[in-house]
């Protein structure tokens, strides 16, 4: 029985792999489609500040899905999960979720939240670097 739950979640993170690498492809594929479509619209050359937010957001999105993938090989290859990688998703995911907010709109406690959980973040990558 423990055998094939072995096997099991090999195919399953294997699957993963697979259709994160799909994913990052479709990802990137998109990201130069806007990019491409932004710039050679009217005005040439110019992006709006809205546009500009759009692409760097999904830009985070495509390095987080890197990332995301970095982390299922290193599980396929090792059977384990690295820490320092997964802090490392959470705070590209933090700082993408910072870029793309609208601040103006968010009450002053939510950005106390927001600005708590990253230096939580920064704090545990830098302490469990110099651990290591």
């Amino acid at each position: 029985m423990l055998e094939f739950l072995n096997k099991l979640e090999k195919a399953v993170t294997l699957t993963l792999v697979v259709l994160l690498t799909a994913v990052v492809l479709l990802a990137t594929i998109e990201l130069a489609w806007i990019i491409l479509r932004d710039v050679f619209t009217p005005p040439f050359l110019l992006l709006e500040i809205s546009e500009l937010l759009d692409i760097l957001g999904l830009f985070m999105l495509v390095l987080i899905s890197v990332e995301l993938l970095e982390t299922v090989k290193a599980y396929l290859k090792e059977n384990v999960v690295h820490f320092d990688v997964v802090l490392t998703v959470a705070l590209i995911a933090m700082m993408r979720k910072i870029i793309t907010l609208e601040i103006k709109d968010l009450p002053p406690l939510t950005l106390v939240g927001i600005a708590s959980i990253v230096l939580s973040l920064a704090a545990a990558k830098y302490f469990f670097r110099k651990a290591r």
